[in-house]
């Protein structure tokens, strides 16, 4: 659910800043992305179709309501054909997320209700399908489609370093409902989730601003309700940008890193989620093409490892590169057209898989 948040946040970012003292907005819109694999896999295709639909009411000048969720279709097809098809549609969870200013400026609380509307229980014959469309390589808009539900609670705080420069801290706690993940199989309580947030940013010479964040999350072991457990070590997100004009455009330079450390206390009764690592570079160039466009190019190099032993092994490296175009439908709706394509290399100890396919997108945000 956070990547469809975030990625309908970074595409519609002109209308969002524009439309900030908007009382009410509203987003949707239509992303289809697909992965074809030469040979050497289970699999030579995923796809994946999101319709994200969100909606935020501002209530006075302290509430704000944050409704947002999607219907997702994913499907994986096997190397033997159709016959080896695997296919998922439906809704996702839904987040209902209210945040409350307490110190304008300096301090809000938010609190998060993850509704159950997506997949509770699926059938064993689909976990290949959630697997491939969760990793960090591929990226794509929903990784997983649904949970037990739960409640996230926690608070955010910024305040001024110096004269333009501002640091900025956070810390939240998620509570996840139990549920039973796979059809005739035993019942999962989620772990408790923790997680803490540093970020700094202001201007520097020339006309440049910095952002840079670092994010810190530990999670409490799964109950699989049959004696054993499945954990997940620590993570660490580490993110920065720096963005500045080129002429009448604006370049941002940016690269993120999340490292997932090995399970802590793991015995032999834990099913444990192995190390890994993902590192990401990019750049984009936002270049107004007149009073209502604006054309924004792109390209990514992103990079993970992953691996149970001592030494992390390469997964996969994918380049990235495409176009978004901003354009002002109205004085209250703004539009977004992405085009991109992708390619690169799955690995393993015995051989290297190409990766190639587009992602697709077409948003609208439309505030009053």
């Amino acid at each position: 659910m956070i990547r469809v948040r975030v990625l309908l946040g970074v595409l519609l970012l002109p209308g969002i800043l524009a439309a900030q003292a908007a009382t009410t907005v509203a987003r949707t819109g239509v992303i289809f992305e697909s992965y074809s694999f030469g040979s050497g896999l289970g699999f030579n295709r995923i796809s994946e179709l999101t319709i994200p639909i969100g909606f935020t009411q501002r209530v006075g000048g302290r509430l704000v309501i944050d409704v947002s969720t999607a219907f997702a279709r994913a499907s994986v097809s096997g190397a033997g054909g159709d016959s080896g098809t695997i296919t998922h549609a439906g809704l996702i969870d839904t987040d209902l997320r209210t945040t409350v200013s307490l110190i304008p400026g300096k301090l809000v609380f938010n609190v998060v209700g993850t509704i159950p509307t997506g997949a509770r229980t699926v059938s064993s014959s689909t976990i290949p399908l959630f697997g491939a469309t969760g990793t960090g390589l591929l990226g794509f808009t929903t990784p997983s489609f649904g949970s037990g539900g739960g409640v996230s609670a926690g608070f955010a705080s910024a305040f001024k370093m110096g004269q333009n420069w501002a640091v900025g801290t956070g810390a939240s706690y998620h509570y996840g409902a139990s549920y039973v993940p796979v059809a005739g199989g035993a019942e999962m309580s989620p772990g408790g989730e923790i997680r803490g947030r540093l970020g700094v940013e202001g201007p520097f010479g020339g006309g440049k601003y910095f952002r840079g964040a670092l994010v810190y999350t530990t999670t409490a072991g799964n109950d699989l309700g049959t004696g054993s457990e499945s954990g997940i070590g620590d993570r660490i997100l580490g993110y920065a940008a720096v963005s500045m004009p080129v002429g009448k455009s604006q370049l941002s330079l940016y690269g993120w890193e999340m490292r997932r450390m090995r399970v802590r206390s793991a015995d032999t009764t834990t099913v444990a989620v192995p190390r890994g690592n993902v590192l990401a570079v990019g750049a984009r160039l936002d270049r107004p093409m007149g009073p209502k466009a604006t054309l924004s190019p792109l390209l990514e190099f992103r990079h993970e490892l992953t691996g149970p032993g001592q030494r992390l092994e390469l997964l996969g490296l994918l380049l990235r590169a495409g176009t978004d175009v901003h354009y002002r439908l109205s004085d209250r709706a703004t539009g977004v057209i992405q085009a991109q394509l992708a390619f690169g290399t799955l690995h393993d100890p015995a051989k290297s898989v190409s990766i190639f396919g587009p992602r697709l997108g077409a948003l609208i945000e439309w505030a009053r």
